[in-house]
């Protein structure tokens, strides 16, 4: 098998908030006997020796410099640069007369060197970037920003990205909020971004992933003992790290039987949406599920049929009709084309009254949404499956409110629903009620495309229906839920490997499921 190895599978499965990291920086100094100019040296170390990996043959960079500890680190850098014999041009901003002890150490070690910094603003009020070689540092705000980028600082990062050098970013991309992943107005674009101490859970969900570039993570040497001190925000997930964590569905016995693995009932296919129940079945199929039924308009049979005879298509136009493949089904996955029409309801009504394990996606969300649908689903397995706007439904928000901070709508979800919930997106979220959360880096822009979230309903059914009861006869909802979405996600990054991500169909992960399900 082609492993789906991402290029974000080497960074730490711990992520922060800022006010965490702060934490283990405050630590690692109090407890961990490290200076705050010593971890500046550590960190502006750290990054030079990334930009000299990146760029081997530059001879010269410009560094932006703020008045904080991220502007300390680029002043440290700026000091490497030029013992190795680098030309340095140097732009700060904001008041030096506030740095701290240790930034304020960086800047004469950085002078000493023969760095000669001068004002990005002028007299006048303005800035101009006169710089012709082909690396940036950015090196002007750091973790605390928690309002938008305004006045200097924002003429700064226009400039900056206006220019045609690439960017190396020191902590995270100013302008980027280091919890939410959201730009505060606006951000550095970076090439690639050199994290420190802690893994900032903003780089990898929102817009984080498409202002930072590549990600390198710098502990700095903080005692491993200390980081454990302080719990995680939450937990970076990827196929490759359920594998090497052994998270993934166990080996099949030889003396195994189709009725071990469970069997998944799809629920939906209104008028013209046959499509999605029909794709929702075949990734049940595909990623392992022992039988496979279609509860759908009739009208939609017989396509599903030809297209997958495995799946037991059925047709059916009331909600007593379902009744029966109800009793001889394991796991439903209602959503998938279901409209929102009578018939919809009709349907929606036998799965809400049903005590079966259950995946709620697209408009079973929307329905359960609409006045006199709520409920939650305190001891029963559920897994629900919103996108920022279904998620804005089910909440009563806007769909920019969600996104604004989907941790947070994402774990408000699930105490509500007392649901696992799994916000999509890029980094999606996986969130249960008692508040732990997940996110996974796998997955690649090409998934923006119809269908995609249909297969991602008929994988977590599956994987969910081979899951073996507890003593409490409940199923390992989160593990499902953390699996399904990481094999959905790495074979879409499979997928892309040797055709680009512009024309990705979610029928094209089929096969990759059944790879990534072995």
């Amino acid at each position: 098998m082609n492993r789906p190895y991402s290029v974000r599978d080497h960074l730490p499965g711990e992520l922060y908030r800022a006010e965490q990291v702060r934490e283990l920086d405050r630590r690692a100094i109090a407890e961990g006997g490290i200076e705050g100019f010593e971890l500046m040296l550590r960190a502006g170390e750290a990054a030079f020796a990334c930009l000299l990996e990146r760029w081997p043959e530059e001879e010269e960079i410009c560094i932006f410099a703020g008045p904080g500890n991220n502007g300390g680190d680029a002043w440290v850098l700026g000091a490497l640069a030029r013992y190795h014999g680098m030309k340095v041009c140097f732009y700060t901003l904001g008041d030096m007369d506030r740095q701290s002890d240790s930034a304020r150490k960086a800047r004469d070690m950085a002078e000493e060197a023969g760095v000669v910094a001068r004002p990005f603003i002028s007299e006048e009020g303005k800035g101009e970037l006169n710089y012709d070689g082909a690396i940036i540092v950015d090196g002007l705000l750091g973790t605390g920003l928690n309002s938008a980028v305004r006045g200097d600082y924002a003429q700064a990062i226009d400039a900056i990205n206006q220019h045609w050098a690439e960017v190396l970013a020191l902590d995270l991309p100013s302008g980027l909020n280091a919890d939410t992943g959201n730009i505060m107005g606006c951000a550095v674009k970076a090439a690639i971004t050199v994290t420190f101490i802690g893994m900032k859970q903003g780089l990898l969900t929102a817009s984080g992933p498409d202002v930072s570039g590549a990600v390198a993570f710098a502990s700095l040497e903080v005692d491993p003992m200390i980081c454990a001190s302080v719990p995680a925000a939450c937990e970076r997930i990827s196929w490759d790290r359920l594998d090497r964590l052994a998270q993934r569905l166990p080996a099949r016995r030889g003396n195994a039987h189709k009725g071990e693995f469970g069997h998944v009932l799809v629920i939906g296919g209104d008028h013209g949406m046959g499509g999605a129940a029909a794709m929702a079945a075949e990734a049940a199929g595909r990623s392992g599920a022992g039988l496979v039924s279609c509860a759908t308009r009739t009208e939609n049979t017989v396509p599903i049929l030809v297209r997958r005879p495995e799946v037991m298509a059925r047709g059916i136009e009331s909600g007593l009709e379902l009744i029966p493949l109800l009793e001889r089904a394991s796991v439903l996955v209602a959503g998938p084309g279901l409209g929102q029409s009578s018939w919809s309801e009709l349907l929606l009504q036998q799965v809400l009254g049903s005590d079966l394990p259950l995946i709620l996606d697209a408009d079973a969300l929307n329905i359960l949404a609409s006045p006199g649908w709520n409920r939650n689903f305190s001891g029963r397995d559920v897994i629900m499956t919103p996108h920022p706007g279904e998620a804005a439904r089910l909440l009563g928000i806007s769909t920019a409110e969600v996104q604004a901070d989907r941790f947070a709508a994402a774990q408000a979800l699930a105490e509500r629903y007392q649901a696992v919930v799994v916000l999509k997106g890029q980094g999606t979220l996986i969130a249960r009620p008692d508040g732990r959360m997940a996110l996974c880096s796998d997955g690649n822009p090409g998934m923006s495309s119809g269908g995609m979230g249909d297969v991602l309903s008929g994988v977590l059914g599956a994987i969910l229906a081979q899951q073996v009861r507890d003593e409490n006869n409940h199923l390992d909802v989160w593990a499902a839920a953390r699996l399904g979405v990481c094999v959905h996600s790495a074979a879409g990054d499979l997928a892309v490997r040797s055709s680009g991500e512009r024309g990705l169909l979610a029928t094209d992960l089929m096969m990759k499921l059944r790879e990534l399900v072995n």
